[in-house]
Order: C-alpha cells, then sequence, then structure tokens
C-alpha cells in the first residue's frame, strides 16, 4: 500500500551540509527566488496540488553534485504520515529541477546500495547469489501478500542458485494496526529459528483476512503449536515483553533513510520496484541484472511482440512496465 500527499514522489534525501552563501540578486530575481522557502512552498503547493491540511517543511539549501545548483529537502507531513522530496535549484532561484542527479561512472542505484543494509536480516536463497532482492514489506498490507506470494513460488523455481530474498520489517502504523505486532512476533519466531521465520512469514499472509489486532497473539500461538523448531513458552513471552521492537525500529529506519513510503518496496540489486510486479516482469528484471553482471553492460530489450499501450503513446518496451 502506498501513502501519497496528492501527487508527491518520494526521493534519496543526503545528510545537511552547510548553508550557501547569500547569491546577490537583482530586484525583480529578489522577488520571485525558489531560493525563498515561502516562495517555494506556494510553488511546489501548486505544482503538486498539496491540500491545506498537509505541513511543509523545507531545508536550508545545500551543495548538490551540480557546482551551479542547491539542493534543497522538501518534507511534508499529514497527521503521523509523512514524506520527502528533494529538488535541485539554481543559484540564482530562477529555475527548479526535480529529480535524481546520476554520475556516469558510478552505479546509478550506489546511493540506494550505500544505504541498504541486511545484517540480522530473514533471509532465503543461495547466500552466495548474485541477484540480491530486499523487500521492506507490512504484514497486514494485501498488496505485501500477493508480492511475496508470487516471489516464494517462483523465484527459487527460475533462479535456484541466483537469487536470494531479504525481507525487512516496515510496518504501516498509522493505517495497519497490528502490523507492527506481527512484526515483533515474527523477529521473535526468527529469534528462535530462521527457517520457521520462513513457515511464519507465509502462513501470517495466508491467513491475513483472518487477523485482526485482539486475536493475533491467539493466532500465532496456534501456528507455534504447529511449528516444532518453536517453544510456544518463550514466544509468548518474546511478544508480550516486544523483545525485538528494536529490531523493528532499526528496519523502518533504514527504509524511512530510503525514502521508503509504500509496501511493498523491492530492490533488486539496488534497483527500486514500488509496488507488486507481476512475476514474469520480476524475471525478466532479475535476468536482466544477471546478464548485466556477466557482461557489464546491458543487452538490447528484446521488442514486445504486440504493444497493448494505450492508444496515442510512444513507449520503449521495458520491464519496469506493469501488465
Amino acid at each position: 500500500m502506498r501513502f501519497v500527499i496528492a501527487a508527491v514522489l518520494c526521493l534519496s534525501v543526503l545528510p545537511a551540509q552547510e548553508k550557501p552563501k547569500s547569491t546577490p540578486q537583482s530586484p525583480k530575481s529578489a522577488s520571485q527566488s525558489a531560493l525563498d522557502k515561502a516562495q517555494l512552498e506556494t510553488y511546489v503547493r501548486h505544482l503538486m496540488a498539496v491540500i491545506p491540511e498537509v505541513q511543509i517543511k523545507i531545508d536550508d539549501p545545500k551543495p548538490s553534485p551540480i557546482s551551479d545548483m542547491f539542493k534543497v529537502d522538501v518534507h511534508f507531513t499529514y497527521g503521523e504520515r509523512s514524506q520527502d522530496e528533494t529538488y535541485f535549484v539554481t543559484k540564482d532561484g530562477k529555475h527548479i529541477v526535480r529529480g535524481e542527479i546520476y554520475d556516469i561512472a558510478k552505479n546509478p542505484f550506489q546511493n540506494d546500495l550505500d544505504k541498504l543494509k541486511t545484517d540480522s536480516a530473514p533471509m532465503f536463497g543461495d547466500a552466495k547469489a548474485q541477484a540480491t532482492l530486499i523487500v521492506f514489506g507490512d504484514f497486514q498490507c494485501p498488496v505485501c501478500k500477493a508480492e511475496a506470494q508470487s516471489l516464494r513460488e517462483n523465484l527459487l523455481k527460475a533462479f535456484p542458485t541466483q537469487a536470494k530474498v531479504y525481507f525487512k520489517d516496515f510496518p504501516l502504523d498509522s493505517i495497519h494496526p497490528w502490523a507492527r505486532p506481527a512484526s515483533i512476533a515474527g523477529r521473535c519466531v526468527y529469534r528462535q529459528s530462521p527457517e520457521a521465520f520462513w513457515k511464519y512469514h507465509d502462513w501470517i499472509y495466508e491467513h491475513q483476512e483472518e487477523i485482526t489486532p485482539d486475536n493475533l497473539k491467539d493466532k500465532v500461538m496456534e501456528f507455534a503449536k504447529g511449528a516444532s523448531e518453536l517453544d510456544s513458552l518463550q514466544l509468548g513471552r518474546c511478544m508480550d515483553t516486544k523483545a525485538t521492537e528494536a529490531d523493528i525500529d532499526a528496519s523502518v529506519a533504514q527504509g524511512h533513510s530510503l525514502n521508503v513510503d509504500a509496501t511493498p518496496t523491492m530492490f533488486i540489486n539496488g534497483r527500486r520496484l514500488v509496488g507488486n510486479y507481476p512475476w514474469p516482469n520480476l524475471e525478466q528484471i532479475i535476468n536482466g541484472e544477471l546478464e548485466f553482471q556477466k557482461t557489464a553492460q546491458k543487452a538490447p530489450a528484446k521488442p514486445a511482440a504486440e504493444s497493448s499501450d494505450p492508444c496515442c503513446e510512444v513507449k520503449i518496451p521495458s520491464p519496469l512496465d506493469k501488465k
């Protein structure tokens, strides 16, 4: 599921750096400058059709990879929900660029790869696999359920030694009341048995529609009775004391550092995919990553058999286009 404030997109936010020195401006440019926070907020609200109830905080401009531009991070909040967006503003304040800046000498996903950590995260697949899938998921999210079932059913059949999956908890507390307790329970299971975690993962998604905040613990204890690897007493105590909540908090914090604001969000060797992609698309993307690692350059994409694109739209075929 995705939380969207109007049509706000999320981009990577870098740590704050020094303030830029003020730039002399003519009277006209001074009256119309994207470096003026109030003017930039007004412009962004109009551009993104942001409703008045959404609060906007604009950071001070920071140096960017482009010497004649500043980087400006904009934060949107609505109740307990938040999203971030990055703009690049020319030093005269006249022009705004919305998007990412890439260094041709570096992996285009390097910023995210530097932030993605898999220490102590549940994993299935070959540990030496070249294709790494990192999934930020919410156990109460129906779209996560569909993606999880697709991955579990198809991934190792198609890529028995070439791919592995890490699961990162990202409960959406503001809209899913039992997602966090379910993540805490999952980590309690994982502490006892990494293999049992994946049984829990599959079980909780399968029974998602039956679970409520009130019956979650009872349901989990029923699951534990059928899992020989688990000590039910120890599991119940772990859930009651929220002994693994720090693990969930760390996973959520990592997601926030990556500007994850939707579940499922998956990273395939750093490539960000938001939402549930059909398996044929994922298979093609993974094959592309494996081929890229072999040849250091991507093979030309095969033309689509018959285009099913809507009328009057010319597009280059890509597995990133959901079908």
